[in-house]
Order: structure tokens, then C-alpha cells, then sequence
């Protein structure tokens, strides 16, 4: 069973500013889960909001994903970085493994929606 409904909307592109991201809680009762969705261009990604180290989240601060330089995903407790396109961890303590994925795509209205 999917953590989100197919076609769940899970916030507007628009909210995201391009190269950052955005936490976002979803679910139910005891499905209910964090995760985060970035945005590069017109393309977002999702992924749980649990480092593969040890299942911190990674934000560091409100909606406080990415690296200094704005290029990872960064992990706020380690430090461990991940690429956004596909969560593979390039340094850091969890470095060759990924994050886990949410599948997202925006709809035509400019919506992130779960698939």
C-alpha cells in the first residue's frame, strides 16, 4: 500500500523555490510520514525525509535541505551529501547508498503530485 494516494497534491512548484527544497508531512494515523520534495527547474524530486546513516531527518532548520552551495541535498546532523536528481549519497558517513524515494511528478497545473 503507497504511503500517499496517486494523484495526492503535495504542495505547488511554484513553493519551492528553484534549487531548494521543502519539507512536507503526508499520510495518516500511523502512515503518516515526513518527507521532502526539491525542485530543479521545472522538475521536482521526493524523497523521505530520513537519512540511510542513522534515520535523522535531514533538515537542519526549517525547509533547510540543501548544502551551502546549493548543489546536494545535505544531511543536517552528519553532513552526509546527497545528489538531487537520484538521492545517491556522494560524501559523508552513508556515502554509495540513497535515499529513499517518494515518486512525484508535476501535473499540468503546476502541482507535485504523488505517483
Amino acid at each position: 500500500m503507497p504511503v500517499l494516494d496517486p494523484g495526492t497534491v503535495l504542495c505547488a512548484l511554484s513553493d519551492i523555490p528553484d534549487g531548494q527544497a521543502k519539507g512536507i508531512e503526508g499520510g495518516q494515523g500511523e502512515r503518516k510520514v515526513k518527507f521532502l520534495v526539491a525542485r530543479r527547474g521545472d522538475q521536482a524530486f521526493g524523497y523521505f525525509n530520513a537519512c540511510p546513516h542513522v534515520g535523522v531527518p535531514l533538515d537542519w532548520g526549517d525547509d533547510r535541505f540543501m548544502s551551502l552551495d546549493g548543489q546536494h541535498l545535505q544531511c543536517g546532523t552528519h553532513g552526509a551529501l546527497f545528489r538531487v536528481e537520484d538521492g545517491f549519497c556522494v560524501s559523508g558517513p552513508c556515502q554509495g547508498r540513497r535515499l529513499r524515494p517518494l515518486a512525484v511528478s508535476v501535473d499540468a497545473d503546476g502541482q507535485v503530485v504523488a505517483d
